[in-house]
């Protein structure tokens, strides 16, 4: 294996920056819709209303999740940098290997968060469907 250097985990720096930058746009999109449909909720006591809040709770609970791991895989690349600044090669190896593990996490949140949303889509595509077809 090749040496480990400050350039490696400071690669992933902008590719981490960025997804956190998508995950807090999810979020804060699933936060205006929440508040949106809860305020409709509350006017028409609508039971899909109601669905599509929880099916929100748990997408939400779901980028929270991202963004931890995320964060984590993050704190784990500086903490591999400051590893190797202070000369401690094979510990520094191993926190950017949990580092790369969770960030595969964070995707693998995204990924089924992504299945949850497109789910969703489809159900509101199918209500929009039957009610043409009346």
């Amino acid at each position: 294996m090749e040496e480990l250097t400050l350039t490696t985990p400071a690669l992933l720096f902008s590719a981490i920056s960025l997804i956190m930058l998508a995950y807090t746009n999810r979020f804060l999109a699933y936060a205006a819709i929440i508040r949106n449909l809860s305020d409709k909720y509350l006017k028409d006591q609508d039971a899909s209303v109601l669905r599509q809040i929880k099916n929100l709770k748990l997408r939400i609970q779901l980028t929270r999740y991202m963004q931890i791991a995320g964060i984590t895989s993050l704190l784990f690349c500086v903490l591999t940098m400051f590893l190797i600044y202070i000369h401690y090669p094979i510990v520094a190896v191993w926190a950017f290997g949990l580092g790369l593990v969770l960030l595969i996490l964070s995707l693998l949140f995204l990924i089924w968060e992504i299945q949850i949303s497109a789910k969703s889509l489809q159900h509101h595509l199918g209500d929009i469907e039957n009610h043409v077809k009346k």
